[in-house]
């Protein structure tokens, strides 16, 4: 009997890898070029009798009613400059980015073949770590400044569960995070079944659009904030069914599940081992086991009610 089991395992792995070949094939096909605009060189290079000139090449990142004497200031104030120089030493040259850009963008349009493909501006901007990646219907812009690599000295200040995503491999998993903000419905609800089925939606996303990406980078964590979501599973399901949080609305739960925080809050001693957004993960889970029981598209997927996926989900926590 056992020997049977395997080989059915066997033909589920051949037929999804299979499965995953034909797309890729598919997606290396698709036709995608896009133009990067380099606005930070564009004006700590410029002379602030250019600034005129730069202003008109970039109308976007002047807003209205800010004098010039603001600009010029910026431009010659030695700690931007000193953040420029960093970055320049790490992005001078932006083209395998740029290629990984337009990789990421193959796949979004066989998934999503409507979806406008952007310009790519790339800029440095006040360090807003919520704002690392930009995408707006035919733009999106990079801040630079925010992928220097987790140790780099102007980080100091951060917080370590902040610091650990500010490497240049998060830049692609912070541009799918922006892009799914426009094509994902918001819940329907604030029940926290509904948040972390979101949030699974989210990183599903990353599944099929970075299929060479690890879940630790798709979600932010490190591989030891991974394997103890993995061995842990069925201890956080438990106690969310336990204290009947999955269909409560209280307020407090997304900053304890949900949202960016150094660790997630059971309150119990467990608390400090714990990564952050442990809700978001399960809910990821929920989505995948979905996804694995039901034929569906990832646009229909977006589409359907929280409660749906997790009733046809047939999700069961690893032990």
């Amino acid at each position: 009997m056992q020997k049977y089991i395997y080989l059915f395992a066997f033909a589920l792995l051949f037929l999804s890898c299979d499965k995953q070949s034909k797309i890729e094939s598919a997606v290396e096909k698709i036709p995608v070029t896009m133009k990067v605009h380099r606005f930070e060189q564009a004006f700590f290079d410029a002379k602030p009798e250019e600034l005129a000139k730069v202003k008109v090449a970039y109308p976007d990142f002047f807003p209205v009613g800010t004098p010039d004497n603001v600009w010029i200031d910026k431009m010659q104030n030695p700690q931007w400059r000193e953040l420029y120089a960093e970055v320049e030493k790490k992005y001078k040259n932006f083209g395998a980015e740029q290629t990984d850009i337009e990789d990421l963008f193959k796949h979004i349009k066989y998934f999503f073949p409507t979806v406008i493909t952007p310009q790519i501006y790339t800029a440095i901007g006040e360090m807003d770590y919520l704002n690392k990646a930009i995408y707006a219907n035919d733009k999106l812009v990079i801040a630079l400044e925010l992928y220097l690599g987790k140790d780099h000295k102007f980080y100091s200040e951060f917080p370590a569960y902040l610091r650990q995503n500010f490497e240049q491999r998060q830049m692609l998993p912070d541009v799918v995070s922006s892009f799914s903000y426009g094509i994902l419905p918001a819940p329907k609800d604030k029940e926290l079944l509904s948040l972390m089925i979101n949030s699974g939606k989210e990183l599903y996303l990353k599944d099929v659009l970075l299929p060479d990406y690890t879940d630790a980078e798709r979600i932010g964590y490190s591989e030891d904030q991974i394997k103890w979501c993995a061995e842990n599973e069925d201890y956080m399901w438990q106690f969310f069914v336990s204290n009947k949080l999955l269909f409560s609305t209280d307020s407090r739960l997304p900053n304890r599940f949900i949202n960016l925080a150094p660790f997630s809050k059971f309150y119990l001693e467990i608390d400090n081992e714990t990564p952050g957004r442990v809700g978001q993960w399960l809910g990821w889970q929920i989505v995948r086991s979905y996804m694995q029981n039901n034929e569906v598209t990832v646009t229909q997927l977006l589409k359907m009610d929280a409660k749906e996926i997790f009733e046809k989900s047939k999700y069961k926590p690893k032990k």
